[in-house]
């Protein structure tokens, strides 16, 4: 086997977390060398994101569409004064240049504190080995599930009601009782010619089948008056919210693969575009990554979100599912943000779960206190 001392930074995985991270460490001049198996691989998946979650760096090309106010439906309607985007993926990918990266095409065997051995035996060594190469879908994770359609702009109207967006859409005109486990209407749109329906389980262990969404989906548009040609484009969606350890073997993993995924949404694009340059940066410094990355309060903020993880797949009831989305949405904006953005912010979080447990009717606060025992 042959040993080559490659670069300042290695970084296993090349999905969005690490090709941000790739691209923006070679950006601040670092030397980097990335490894993934198919890495000229086109991204299908659609991405969306707080806008205020995003960094400067980011060109404007990359939104593909922005949402001032984006509508919610919990047991009534809800408006919120945050801005929402959808990234265009293509051009995203484009922007995350390679260009001055060393991309070798390979599957990992192995990682260790500065080294990499591929399959073929072959080691690759840095100063810094970060693994973003995700978190694989297993029977035992908790996952999101999702099942969408994607149709012209005058076809979606009768489901958004004259709404720009559906953030989130919990009403039972899906076919569904109060006793099933709830899904939502995720309806966004892609440009100004296309929106994306989509049913969604927000989280679940197991997650619901996607043919079940498929079949929910199919029944709230039609109950809206939504006819979707049978050529539409699907978007079919399936993935762990079970984040991975932050450090694993002495590697720091970044991503969902490193504890950047929020476990109660399975937004995690964001928080690796946002982490991108301020580890590098670190990096450039001779810092710690890690403590970068993860300082107490980012720790802290992490076990509450996690609480909120579990409350999800086993505290409330499916009925109690849109009261406590209701009681959440009722939240300032600011302590919504703290929660599901903050990723340091322990006094908001905190704040905003008190606020929440206080506004939640007692049956729901029962059984958030059976979820987190």
């Amino acid at each position: 086997m042959t040993a080559v001392r490659t670069a300042d930074v290695l970084v296993a995985g090349l999905g969005p977390s690490g090709r941000a991270l790739a691209a923006r460490c070679a950006h601040a001049g670092l030397s980097v060398r990335a490894v993934d198996p198919s890495p000229h691989r086109v991204w299908t998946a659609t991405y969306g994101a707080w806008a205020d979650e995003l960094p400067s760096w980011l060109p404007e090309n990359v939104l593909a569409a922005r949402v001032e106010s984006p509508g919610v439906w919990t047991t009534r309607p809800h408006v919120l004064d945050r801005p929402y985007v959808v990234l265009d993926t293509a051009a995203l990918q484009r922007s995350l240049s390679l260009e001055s990266v060393a991309v070798t095409q390979a599957r990992v065997r192995s990682l260790a504190p500065g080294e990499v051995i591929l399959d073929d035996g072959q080691r690759l060594r840095a100063t810094h080995v970060f693994d973003a190469r995700g978190v694989p879908v297993t029977s035992k994770s908790a996952q999101q599930t999702a099942f969408g359609v994607v149709t012209d702009a005058e076809t979606a109207a009768a489901a958004l009601e004259g709404r720009s967006a559906w953030f989130m859409d919990w009403r039972r005109d899906n076919g569904t009782a109060e006793t099933d486990t709830p899904s939502f209407l995720y309806a966004v749109p892609l440009d100004d010619e296309r929106v994306l329906l989509e049913e969604t389980c927000l989280v679940g262990r197991p997650a619901l089948p996607l043919a079940e969404l498929q079949h929910r989906l199919g029944v709230r548009l039609s109950t809206r008056g939504v006819a979707v040609p049978a050529t539409a484009p699907v978007e079919r969606v399936r993935f762990s919210v079970d984040g991975g350890p932050r450090r694993h073997d002495g590697v720091l993993g970044f991503g969902a693969c490193g504890g950047l995924m929020h476990p109660a949404t399975g937004y995690a694009v964001a928080a690796a575009l946002t982490a991108a340059d301020p580890l590098a940066a670190a990096i450039r410094s001779g810092s710690d990554p890690y403590r970068l990355l993860w300082p107490r309060s980012a720790r802290t903020v992490a076990a509450i979100r996690n609480v909120g993880l579990r409350v999800l797949l086993g505290g409330l009831r499916p009925a109690e599912v849109p009261e406590f989305f209701a009681a959440f949405f009722d939240l300032p904006i600011d302590r919504q943000r703290a929660y599901l953005s903050r990723r340091t912010d322990v006094v908001g979080t905190l704040d905003g779960m008190r606020r929440l447990f206080g506004a939640v009717p007692s049956g729901v606060r029962g059984s958030i206190l059976r979820g987190i025992r």
